[in-house]
């Protein structure tokens, strides 16, 4: 048998934890089917002295994980620290330079730097792999990057991020509102105590653009994504989207049009009979089409120790049977110098049904003037129903809900800027796509 995989972990959270216990419990396991043991060699974390459940004696302990990477006698980095910046940054240009592989799970990263990192680890010879980086324990990554080559792709969706998944359920299934499912998400650790990465959408935008990245070959623009949370998702949408029978879910998509890549993270309105409409709670799911495959849905737990430690050691896994001086995949599937330039498509070009929700003051012709506005917009309405939840108090403000058909961005938001000057709305319009069942 080979020698041992020697591994260096920095990061000794919920996953870094939860990956030693499994490497540990199923050491023979591993050395039989890697073909080689894996063996932990070191580690690195902030406190040295914290119960974490795991034997870490026979580790060599590193008080800095950029010198654990520079210096320890590894063979494979394990970056689980997080975070765009240093150490996480430094620790694994570091471990690359060397021509240490390195496996992370770090979507920040990756959305920051990943073509840099991915051009030394081809310049070094060491493979990058970071399947835990996106929808924890789904294997999209690798789907994308081997096993769907020679397809042509043409989109790329999903729900991404557990903790908006499981908040927009709840207000559903519980009829709560968006902040009260948010403490709860928050007791059960669904959601961090400052939860603004998730539920604003950076943490969706920042896997989907790594996905658009390995999808259409473009260098990653992680700063190209328009950005929707669901911060302004209300217990009334909620409903509404039910009595349309639609629910509710935040989906990032990439996808090719005549103009460029769509990048999109938004709260989207999906048919209740689709498959991404059942997928409920922290769960996440990605789908992917192409011309060779059609479409390929994959479903799975997409965070928490035992999903996200299992990405982590299936890449340990793959560079410990790797044969020495054989060709690595390239980190996005293709050598960074192949990479496209990122074109990005006219969002307002957009074409789709939307969800419109107005809030107005009971003035006679509010309805004809609203359906005026949509005309001179060309934009049709599939309908335009009052909601009677305040009907019989005429002191206060009634909701106007619109449906309409397939139309563009820009004539929505041009229209909704032309009622806003007629005087009669209370508060902010709510405007959400809708996804048509042909689209999925």
């Amino acid at each position: 048998m080979a020698d041992a995989l020697k591994i260096g972990i920095a990061g000794l959270g919920t996953v870094g934890a939860s990956l030693v216990r499994i490497v540990q419990e199923r050491h023979e396991m591993l050395a039989t089917t890697c073909g080689r043991a894996i063996e932990i060699a070191a580690v690195a974390a902030r406190d040295r002295n914290k119960d974490r459940g795991v034997d870490l004696s026979v580790a060599g302990w590193f008080e800095d994980p950029v010198a654990l990477a520079s210096e320890a006698e590894i063979d494979v980095f394990v970056e689980l620290m997080g975070g765009s910046g240093d150490p996480a940054y430094s620790a694994v240009k570091a471990a690359l330079q060397r021509g240490i592989h390195v496996v992370t799970a770090n979507k920040a990263l990756l959305a920051a730097h990943g073509v840099e990192l991915a051009g030394i680890a081809e310049e070094r010879g060491a493979l990058l792999n970071y399947e835990a980086a996106v929808a924890g324990g789904i294997p999209v990554i690798k789907a994308l990057r081997e096993s769907m080559t020679g397809n042509t792709i043409s989109r790329v969706y999903g729900i991404m991020n557990g903790t908006c998944n499981y908040i927009l359920t709840q207000m559903e299934k519980e009829g709560l509102s968006f902040e009260t499912c948010l403490k709860e998400a928050q007791r059960l650790g669904y959601a961090e105590a400052d939860p603004a990465f998730d539920i604003e959408g950076n943490d969706t935008a920042h896997k989907l653009s790594i996905l658009t990245s390995l999808a259409f070959g473009t260098a990653i623009a992680a700063d190209d994504i328009y950005l929707e949370g669901i911060t302004n998702i209300s217990i009334e949408d909620i409903q509404a989207a039910a009595d349309l029978g639609y629910r509710i879910k935040l989906l990032g998509v990439a996808q090719r049009t005549e103009s460029g890549i769509e990048q999109r993270v938004h709260p989207t309105m999906v048919p209740y009979d689709s498959v991404i409409a059942q997928v409920d709670g922290v769960t996440n799911a990605v789908a992917i089409e192409s011309d060779i495959l059609g479409e390929l849905l994959m479903v799975g737990p997409g965070a928490g120790g035992n999903a996200t430690a299992s990405a982590v050691l299936g890449d340990i896994a793959d560079i410990a049977k790797s044969r020495p001086g054989a060709q690595h995949v390239p980190a996005f599937g293709r050598p960074v110098t192949a990479l496209l330039p990122y074109k990005r498509a006219r969002m307002q070009s957009h074409e789709g049904g939307y969800f419109i929700r107005l809030k107005v003051v009971d003035r006679t012709g509010v309805f004809a003037n609203i359906a005026r506005h949509m005309a001179e917009n060309d934009i049709s309405l599939e309908s335009i129903m009052q909601h009677a939840k305040h009907y019989m108090d005429p002191a206060e403000p009634k909701t106007i809900i619109l449906v309409t058909h397939a139309t563009f961005e820009a004539s929505v938001r041009k229209a909704i800027v032309s009622i806003k000057g007629e005087g009669y709305l209370v508060g902010e319009p709510q405007v959400i796509r809708i996804e048509r069942p042909k689209d999925w």
